[in-house]
């Protein structure tokens, strides 16, 4: 049993602390007749626990071994964002999938940690869990810094939301180039716990943290700013609110938003010379489609929120031309025209309106008729 691979100098200590002897077990000349001298035979059950907890013992230091060495090759993976030709990101799955085996390392060493035959490991594990510990929290807080970088980049590196806002925008240039520099060191280690060890991103991770939540907190007044202004946003979230601002300039390319913002407006009509002009609204389902042409065309010029206001104001206007018309030509359908005739000349919703107004002109004259004719055959 002494003779094991699991018997260490330490073992050999405790054996003389057993025996009372001292065996000179370093010395080249140590032979088995001095154990048997020693009278090992009388101690016997003692020194089979003692190489029982060597064997023990060994199985820790090699677990510990793997978990050094697991540890010391894990990497990272990065990627580009974007129109960016740098990594500047790290890889979210890989990140998961890091997090995930930490954590099952933490409970395996504490695990570990709390059983008896690790006493000689004790300052080994201890080390590696306050390391492991340390690199987990700056994974946590460097996760959280890139989901604000990625959130507010497309925000403020250009656009119409830069422009207004002059001092976030230099703000998040500065954050920017920080978050670069480390980004590019990062991937040139890309070894997890010597990353998440390097002073750079240490000290900086705190100052990017702080310098994105006022960027953020900015960028979230500018969002109610723009919100008490044309309150139709407030039916949107704020990623695409912040892609209609960014785009307002160009109202083309926000068509498919209008549906997000009025009930029944999916699409608009441009002039087709002054792509500037919004001449008709529609409202589209399936293969069906609804057109009001506006009593005076929008300009889609200035601030997003002042010409969707004024759009919003024109479409109540046009509507309501549609309806005193609708109104004035009801009388033809008294006077024979047929129903779906004259449905089909108006949106549904004036028609509707047209047609109540009709059954309401019906009746009265009917009761007219049925008061002034005592008649109850009329009704």
């Amino acid at each position: 049993e002494l003779s094991k691979k699991s018997i260490q100098q330490r073992h050999w200590l405790q054996v003389n602390e057993i025996t009372g002897k001292s065996l000179p077990v370093d010395r080249e000349d140590f032979r088995l007749q001095v154990l048997i001298d020693a009278k090992l035979n009388d101690f016997k059950d003692e020194i089979l626990d003692a190489c029982e907890s060597a064997d023990k013992q060994l199985v820790f230091e090699e677990k510990i071994s793997d978990i050094q060495a697991q540890w010391s090759t894990m990497t990272f993976d990065f990627s580009t964002w974007k129109l960016r030709d740098v990594p500047c990101i790290l890889v979210g799955s890989r990140v998961s999938e890091i997090q995930e085996t930490m954590e099952d390392t933490q409970m395996h060493l504490n695990a570990m940690n709390a059983q008896r035959h690790s006493a000689p490991f004790k300052d080994e594990l201890q080390t590696l869990l306050v390391s492991l510990s340390d690199t987990a929290d700056t994974i946590e807080r460097w996760f959280k810094v890139q989901l604000m970088w990625t959130s507010l980049e497309s925000v403020f590196t250009g656009g119409d939301i830069a422009k207004q806002m002059p001092m976030e925008a230099k703000r998040f240039s500065q954050i920017d180039k920080d978050w670069v520099k480390i980004m590019m060191k990062s991937s040139e280690l890309r070894l997890v716990v010597e990353c998440c060890q390097n002073d750079l991103l240490r000290q900086l991770l705190p100052v990017l943290a702080n310098g994105l939540e006022m960027c953020q907190k900015s960028l979230e007044s500018y969002l109610e700013g723009k919100r008490q202004k044309f309150p139709r946003f407030f039916f949107t979230s704020n990623p695409v609110l912040l892609k209609i601002l960014s785009q307002g300039s160009d109202p083309e390319t926000i068509q498919d938003d209008f549906g997000k913002l009025f009930d029944a407006i999916n699409r608009v009509t441009f002039h087709k010379t002054d792509r500037k002009k919004i001449m008709q609204i529609k409202s589209v389902a399936g293969n069906a489609q609804e057109v009001v042409d506006l009593q005076t065309p929008v300009v889609a010029q200035g601030n997003i929120e002042d010409w969707l206001l004024a759009l919003e104001s024109e479409m109540q206007r046009s509507v309501r031309r549609d309806c005193r018309i609708c109104t004035q030509e009801m009388s033809s359908v008294l006077n024979g025209l047929g129903i779906r005739e004259f449905s089909d000349k108006y949106i549904a919703q004036v028609a509707l309106l047209g047609i109540q107004l009709i059954w309401t002109t019906d009746f009265s004259n009917a009761l007219m008729m049925m008061a002034l004719e005592k008649d109850k055959t009329i009704m």
